[in-house]
């Protein structure tokens, strides 16, 4: 093998080992719901947080007044963290019920979890919990720091 060739491997198994990919559990408030998150680590010591959902009912029918979707992480030491919104279907998910959505954390996740709420900007999550991380696995499947 070739010094680039051995280049592209090494640098391939470290993006590989840096990146975490979980599925995420589904609830009996939407058991259609199907999802994952891929958490990297860049360059700059950032985790990037890409999350991917399927077959995500609009927020309207989900029990309560909902108008959105929370995306919350859990850190090391600290309560869930509200990172952003996935809106209403006539807004972010498409008519197919597919969502995204894309965020950066200074701190590592250690669980990630989607909530119907009322409003968008709030502090703690409310009890409506729509999908779940048990917890952040590593690429070789253990818990641990990337």
């Amino acid at each position: 093998m070739g010094w680039t060739a051995a280049m592209l491997v090494i640098l391939g198994l470290s993006l590989y080992a840096c990146s975490n990919k979980m599925e995420f559990t589904t609830s009996p408030v939407a058991p259609a719901a199907r999802g994952d998150v891929n958490i990297k680590k860049d360059r700059n010591d950032n985790y990037s947080i890409d999350v991917s959902i399927t077959n995500l009912a609009e927020v309207e029918r989900i029990q309560g007044e909902n108008t959105t979707y929370v995306v919350w992480i859990v850190t090391e030491g600290e309560e869930a963290k509200n990172i952003g919104q996935i809106q209403s279907a006539t807004r972010s998910i498409s008519n197919k019920l597919k969502a995204s959505f894309q965020s950066v954390s200074t701190k590592r996740p250690l669980k990630v979890f989607v909530t119907a709420e009322k409003d968008g900007a709030i502090a703690m999550p409310g009890p409506i919990v729509v999908l779940s991380t048990d917890s952040i696995q590593t690429s070789t499947g253990a818990n641990q720091p990337l």
